[in-house]
């Protein structure tokens, strides 16, 4: 006996919900398998998986890519840079966005739409990758872990996520705290940044996967090895080089030669995404915050 209340489902409503889905197991299949793919690929022994197809188990299961791979000091090296750019570059980028957004969200500072205007002109053109390259070096940062860092150390667009974030903030909370005797610095460290912290952890999720992901900074700026990202390293993987070439260092040659390159494509592939695939799923609804803060006026 069907509740009361509720209407029974038509044939329409059947055909409908098993259209849905279907197409959103296609979907998801489609989105998800990709990684696994590789996952397995790499888990796999290099000669059985050159029968190509579908993976979804690992075929003659083997750690032997991971084995060779982590006996090389360069993948360390590069997780190290890696790491430490993600870490010190978020951490800079957020300080210096936060406490460029609060003044200017402030209706009172004067020239605040001017100094926006310059800003939002950074967005539009940029200087191009000479003169950048000049630029970078004539400051001396060529062939230092600052080069990492300093360029871009703040984004116009995730500014303005940010102020966005603060003018939807009631004013009178501010008003209340300067006629307490509060300044500008402990209004925004003490008010404005505790209420903001969904939209700060969003932008520390723009930057800190842009960081994580950083390619052209190490290619263009940095030829020293000691100062190699990861995924630069994962290029030379990939390049003409090959797989063994760039695993010269481990110096035990005889399990070398049988691994193929591309299972160790795929190895560095895993072990390059792990850390995103691990911090993602548990940040990603900032990431939605953080685009839709004032997209809704009340």
């Amino acid at each position: 006996m069907s509740k009361p209340g509720l209407r029974k489902k038509s044939m329409a409503d059947w055909i409908t919900d098993i259209f849905i889905g279907t197409f959103m197991g296609i979907l998801v299949f489609t989105t998800i398998y990709p990684f696994w793919h590789v996952i397995m690929y790499s888990l796999s022994d290099s000669h059985a998986s050159m029968s190509g197809g579908l993976f979804f188990l690992p075929r003659s299961f083997t750690l032997l890519s991971y084995k060779m791979l982590l006996n090389t000091r360069q993948i360390f090296v590069a997780y190290r840079n890696t790491v430490l750019k993600t870490l010190v570059g978020t951490l800079i980028s957020v300080s210096l966005t936060a406490m460029t957004a609060y003044p200017l969200s402030l209706s009172r500072f004067k020239g605040r739409n001017v100094i926006s205007m310059m800003i939002f002109f950074t967005m539009l053109f940029s200087g191009g990758m000479i003169p950048t390259y000049l630029l970078i070096k004539s400051l001396g940062l060529l062939d230092t872990f600052w080069v990492y860092v300093v360029p871009g150390a703040m984004s116009a667009y995730n500014m303005f996520i940010l102020r966005t974030y603060y003018m939807s903030i009631p004013a009178s909370l501010e008003e209340s705290a300067l006629l307490d005797g509060a300044n500008p610095f402990q209004v925004l460290f003490r008010i404005i940044l505790p209420l903001s912290l969904p939209a700060l952890a969003a932008i520390a999720m723009f930057y800190g996967v842009g960081n994580w992901n950083s390619y052209m900074d190490g290619v263009l700026y940095v030829n020293n090895q000691d100062l190699q990202l990861l995924q630069v390293y994962l290029r030379q993987l990939i390049g003409a080089a090959g797989a063994k070439g760039a695993l010269g260092d481990a110096g035990d040659l005889g399990p070398a030669s049988r691994l193929t390159e591309e299972t160790m494509k795929m190895t560095v592939v895993t072990v390059s995404i792990i850390p995103i695939l691990i911090v993602y799923p548990f940040l990603q609804k900032y990431y939605t915050k953080g685009v839709m803060v004032g997209s809704v006026k009340e």
